[in-house]
């Protein structure tokens, strides 16, 4: 929402004008009227949560982040706070639960209904990041022996329970999952057809208990709406819908960004992290490329006579460094953000080498041909730009490798690609670096 579409709301509040008000935010998304109400405090935004309709305040509470939830669920009275319950749908309840204090949650789970509690502790069992615990269980399922006209009853009287009712699924006596066709067909196709001559059996799912990156690649490939989850016996026992998608795509990508830049994931937004919270996740990584730079160190240490026998050699040490450092990260990036989207696969692993091999050759000879040149043409001696060249020829062949590699061996053994990224390629790289250019220095200039 426009910052002047913000102010003016918030006038209308500060005046008292309510009916103005309401009839302003009606106009909007339920995005952007949580928006706007991010803006006022709790006892204001419970003012203002009044105003709307039950089944907009359901969806603008729905936007809301945990604390903002928990502050206006502990003002609400019993009567708002049962309308809150019984209208979230599941998926959306589950994951303000595991987001609230204690206290919170008990207050809220006192007067939810059996069924429903049965179905919120079945989703809280599931794993932190797995399918089950992302998916909704309001979705609409029929059989294949029904007409379309029946089908479409079904729809009619249920439909308005569940979350989405384009993608219908088809499930056999016992729950499994036989098949899928979309509200489209149904209305195209006349309502004494069966649902068996029309439905699409090659229906694509994904288990309750997989990795929520896995649902989010499907999305990402197909463009699906929904993608049904199955348990461990093929009954069909919920649904991942795209906006649910689109959540989990957002914080695998935020996570990503974190670990390539040598931080720890945060459970917060930035803004609202403190700096406690925020020095916490990058300290742990500092530590760890703070003990490879000493490792560094203390080879140039140990090197230091061949360093400092030929005038000169120093000096180019921190560019063979910074270029070996960047040529890594370049390859760790593409191949983390190829594994993220699916283009590159761990049996690809030789391909990966093959070709990042193929590159660093041409760009190496690019840039020793270039350095050989220039520290000719400024009077270095030939000897000292044939050693500075080859250094940056191999230590680009071995950085572009070792960057291509690494995410793939992180992949193979079932941790975040990410984590190979900029910050400890380079500072592999630079011990591997500083080594080539030792023997070289030993084998041409002493």
């Amino acid at each position: 929402m426009e910052r002047e579409r913000i102010d003016f709301l918030l006038n209308l509040l500060l005046e008292k004008k309510g009916r103005e008000l309401r009839e302003e935010l009606l106009k909007y998304n339920e995005a952007d009227i949580a928006e706007f109400i991010e803006e006022i405090d709790e006892v204001e935004t419970l003012a203002v949560f009044r105003l709307l309709p039950k089944d907009v305040a359901v969806d603008v509470f729905a936007e809301f982040d945990s604390e903002k939830q928990g502050k206006l669920l502990n003002l609400m009275t019993n009567i708002e706070l049962t309308e809150i319950v019984d209208n979230l749908y599941i998926d959306d309840f589950v994951d303000m639960l595991e987001e609230l204090p204690a206290n919170i949650v008990k207050k809220i789970m006192k007067d939810v209904d059996p069924e429903k509690r049965n179905i919120i502790n079945q989703y809280l069992q599931y794993p932190e990041d797995s399918v089950g615990s992302i998916m909704t269980a309001e979705f609409i399922d029929i059989k294949k022996h029904m007409t379309v006209g029946q089908a479409l009853n079904k729809i009619r009287r249920v439909g308005m329970n569940s979350e989405t009712i384009f993608t219908i699924y088809i499930t056999d006596a016992s729950r499994r999952l036989e098949g899928y066709l979309s509200i489209r067909t149904l209305l195209v196709n006349d309502e004494d057809k069966t649902i068996e001559s029309l439905m699409d059996e090659d229906v694509i799912f994904v288990h309750t208990h997989d990795d929520q990156e896995v649902v989010a690649k499907i999305f990402s490939r197909y463009g699906f709406l929904a993608v049904p989850v199955v348990d461990n016996e093929s009954r069909l026992v919920g649904m991942v819908t795209f906006d649910d998608a689109v959540d989990v795509i957002q914080e695998e990508n935020t996570e990503d960004f974190e670990l390539m830049a040598a931080m720890a994931p945060s459970e917060k937004p930035y803004m609202k992290s403190s700096a406690w919270e925020i020095a916490k996740n990058r300290f742990g990584w500092l530590i760890v490329l703070l003990l490879t730079a000493i490792l560094t160190s203390s080879i140039i240490t140990k090197y230091e006579n061949i360093l400092t026998s030929f005038t000169g050699v120093i000096a180019f040490l921190p560019m063979i460094i910074g270029t070996g450092g960047n040529a890594g990260s370049q390859s760790s990036t593409i191949v983390i953000r190829g594994l993220s989207l699916g283009e590159i696969k761990i049996s690809d692993y030789y391909k990966v080498i093959i070709k990042e091999l193929g590159v660093s050759i041409i760009v190496g000879l690019g840039l020793a041909i270039f350095n050989y040149l220039r520290i000719v043409v400024f009077g270095g001696s030939p000897s000292m730009a044939l050693t500075i060249s080859l250094t940056l020829l191999f230590t680009i062949m071995l950085a572009k490798t070792v960057g291509g590699l690494l995410p793939i061996l992180a992949e193979k053994f079932k941790m975040d690609p990410a984590i190979m990224a900029a910050p400890l390629i380079t500072t592999i790289v630079d011990t591997l670096s500083l080594m080539i250019y030792v023997v070289f220095v030993s084998i041409i200039l002493i």
